[in-house]
């Protein structure tokens, strides 16, 4: 899961964005509105966590602009205000919720667990489609149907979850580089390649019937051939 964090107090961003990769999420930091605004628009985040106050653009205005776009990736807002009326403006503007400062580490990763549920499809966390299963605790591939098992690379993982989370979808070669390698990544297209055929015989290695199909000169395609 990758995540955009949006926070221009220097040491509060290096702590959230340890808080983050211990839980082994991607996570990109913005110091300033504008960026963070650029960044958000992209559309490659699971989860945006906004910091209200800003240099340029407020958390409210980023906000306020990806919805006008269109974009509904889950916002977390943080802010120093504890008042009524603050929540109820970063609601309004199109927040999903809302956290006071100070706030403990197990509620943030608690509060952004329960925005971006809506990608997970089983109560345990794992996802699933077709006759396998992916752990994002272990990064593992488990095959349902064979009932063997392989540990992941962490890119690997990235494009199963990607593929699941979008399933029944055709994703670009340009959505899996900046999903993948984030939206400032210099990854080439023979990277993106690269990858695909080491996860596709990660699927091989483990007997599952669900394959990674190539769609010529459009993208990607997750499919499960029960035959």
């Amino acid at each position: 899961m990758r995540i955009l964090l949006v926070e221009d107090e220097k040491r509060m961003a290096q702590a959230l964005c340890e808080i983050f990769r211990l839980e082994k999420y991607e996570v990109d930091h913005c110091a300033d509105g504008e960026s963070g605004l650029y960044a958000a628009e992209s559309d490659i985040y699971d989860c945006l966590v906004l910091d209200v106050m800003l240099p340029g653009y407020n958390g409210f205005e980023i906000v306020k602009r990806i919805r006008k776009k269109g974009i509904h990736t889950p916002v977390l807002m943080l802010t120093a205000k504890s008042g009524v009326e603050d929540k109820v403006e970063g609601l309004d503007c199109g927040a999903d919720d809302y956290l006071t400062k100070p706030f403990d580490s197990k509620e943030l990763l608690a509060r952004v667990r329960a925005l971006t549920r809506r990608n997970i499809n089983t109560p345990d966390n794992t996802l699933t489609f077709g006759d396998i299963v992916l752990e994002p605790s272990t990064f593992n591939l488990n095959c349902r149907t064979t009932g063997q098992s392989i540990r992941l690379g962490k890119k690997e993982f990235r494009i199963l979850e990607y593929l699941i989370c979008n399933q029944k979808q055709i994703l670009t070669r340009e959505q899996l580089a900046e999903k993948i390698w984030g939206y400032e990544s210099e990854a080439e297209y023979n990277n993106v390649e690269a990858y695909m055929s080491f996860t596709r015989k990660k699927l091989t290695f483990v007997g599952s019937k669900t394959t990674i199909k190539s769609v010529r000169g459009v993208g990607y395609e997750l499919r499960y051939e029960n035959v």
